[in-house]
């Protein structure tokens, strides 16, 4: 039976993360051997230099407008945008609630999740947790927390963030992203010959997994312009 590897790079702090993984499940849905697919969820941190988590003051609009020398206004209607973006794939992101903060521990907690079968489904309630209910996910009380909600032990994952584990994986999975030449998330990797660049439409996506699908098992390698990504400079 033929299994097609997808490999995505994104981080929890990313909206057009949480665009792209929703465009890929319409993607999927669409895609008659979606049950041969495998997902591997990659780290990338967006700023590896954030306290775990930031003061609630400046607000999401505030810092964003600091960030690219622009006026809070101007911040707040890219925030409104994306928000309008986001709602047309079913995302309803409260920037309002946004508690920005260090992403290592998350990433972490997603190995853990990988290795106990449950890294998809961590991933989808990490990024609710952060773009829409307001959740401090770099708070490990709040990440042992969520992480029980989908079935993970508790105290298997406070006894995990209170060590170093899982920290070179994470690492590992930001150095092949240097390696790949990504520099904005979230990043595609479409049987290892395909990759997609930025949250694209679904049926670039799909298109993208029919055409990976008929190569199986050998394909050139062929890189989809970029979309709408978030890097280290912002979204």
């Amino acid at each position: 039976m033929k299994t097609l590897k997808l490999d995505v790079w994104s981080d929890i702090a990313c909206p057009w993360c949480y665009v792209g993984k929703r465009r890929l499940e319409a993607a999927l849905t669409d895609f008659p051997h979606r049950d041969a697919v495998t997902i591997t969820w990659h780290s990338f941190e967006l700023d590896p230099s954030a306290p775990p988590v930031q003061p609630a003051t400046p607000s999401y609009a505030e810092r964003l407008a600091k960030k690219y020398g622009r006026s809070v206004a101007h911040a707040q209607g890219m925030i409104d945008n994306m928000t309008k973006v986001a709602a047309v794939d079913g995302l309803d992101m409260r920037f309002d609630k946004v508690r920005a903060g260090n992403t290592f521990d998350a990433h972490r907690l997603l190995h853990l999740a990988a290795a106990r079968g449950l890294q998809g489904a961590m991933k989808e309630r990490l990024l609710r947790a952060y773009m829409t209910e307001g959740e401090a996910v770099g708070d490990r009380d709040v990440l042992a927390r969520l992480a029980a909600e989908v079935g993970l032990d508790a105290e298997e994952v406070r006894a995990t963030l209170a060590t170093s584990q899982y920290a070179d994986e994470v690492r590992a999975d930001e150095r092949n992203a240097r390696d790949i030449g990504i520099t904005g998330v979230p990043f595609f990797a479409v049987a290892e010959r395909y990759g997609v660049s930025g949250a694209q439409p679904a049926e670039v996506l799909l298109e993208v997994l029919e055409k990976a699908w008929s190569e199986l098992p050998e394909g050139p390698e062929v890189v989809v312009p970029e979309g709408a990504v978030c890097g280290p400079d912002g979204c």
